[in-house]
């Protein structure tokens, strides 16, 4: 292979793997994963769920073509006082979440890190309040527990 720059030979392992490590600055998201910018810029840092206090109750409505009020809660978070709004899934589940309520929320799917479908800013939902899930609340299983 004329005008190759890669070292060839015997001994050269080890100039291979420092070429290598060099160059994986160069890949986007190698780069990304390394200076932590994605787990820094999340406000759940990177846990998959975490614990907040609802401040209020909020519609939300959704991107053309639909239309429609999403019904969704804004929270702060436990772990570092954040501020994010989460959406409440499931036919009347506003009726089952109030102000001062502990919920726990979690990404809601969609593009790493983005919106989801039709909610415009909207990253994550809740999925339980109170310690009881939000779904068998819904479905009537069990009964929304007093903090």
């Amino acid at each position: 292979m004329p005008g190759s720059k890669a070292p060839k030979g015997e001994f050269a392992g080890r100039r291979l793997q420092k070429k290598r490590k060099k160059f994986r600055w160069k890949e986007r998201y190698y780069k990304r994963r390394r200076l932590r910018l994605d787990v820094s810029a999340d406000p759940l840092e990177g846990s998959p769920q975490a614990r907040a206090i609802v401040l209020e109750k909020v519609g939300i409505e959704s991107k053309q073509p639909n239309s429609a009020i999403r019904k969704c809660v804004r929270v702060q978070l436990i772990r570092n006082g954040r501020q994010i709004t989460a959406f409440l899934p499931g036919d009347g589940a506003l009726t089952y979440v109030d102000e001062h309520d502990e919920v726990i929320v979690e990404g809601i799917g969609g593009a790493r890190g983005r919106a989801f479908g039709d909610l415009p800013g909207v990253r994550w939902k809740v999925i339980k309040c109170n310690g009881a899930s939000l779904e068998a609340m819904i479905v009537g299983k069990v009964e929304k527990p007093q903090r």
